[in-house]
């Protein structure tokens, strides 16, 4: 069964709400993009907001989980629609990879958020928008 917090962080991650993921984070919560990019508070509460501004449509489906004490592996697909620079989504820019996070927590808290994603389907139509 997948903890609350978890489950809570993804429903707040698909509602664009960035602030009720940080309510969701411990003090020193970390976010590791599929680059190996570290993310720490209070940056990643703005770099939340950015991103769902950047793909309004963000979105996460779970279709597997695996807990093993606090740590949580899901395995599922992220995608959306990226947005160029206050634009409107437009269908070619829309966007679906498989993906899979390793969360852990602590006191009931997010600790550490890890997505392994190919970045490559939204940089496709990030270099397209820049034309």
């Amino acid at each position: 069964m997948i903890p609350r917090p978890v489950l809570e962080f993804v429903a707040r991650i698909n509602a664009h709400d960035a602030d009720g993921l940080a309510a969701l984070m411990a003090p020193d919560h970390a976010m590791i993009d599929s680059l190996g990019n570290r993310f720490t508070r209070p940056a990643i509460e703005s770099g939340w907001a950015a991103y769902f501004r950047m793909v309004p449509d963000y979105r996460v489906e779970i279709e597997r989980a695996l807990v093993e004490g606090d740590t949580v592996a899901l395995f599922g697909s992220a995608g959306g629609t990226y947005v160029p620079g206050g634009g409107g989504p437009e269908a070619a820019n829309a966007w679906k990879a498989p993906a899979a996070w390793l969360a852990t927590l602590r006191g009931g808290q997010v600790l550490e958020w890890r997505i392994y994603c190919d970045n490559e389907p939204i940089r496709q139509r990030m270099r397209a928008a820049a034309g």
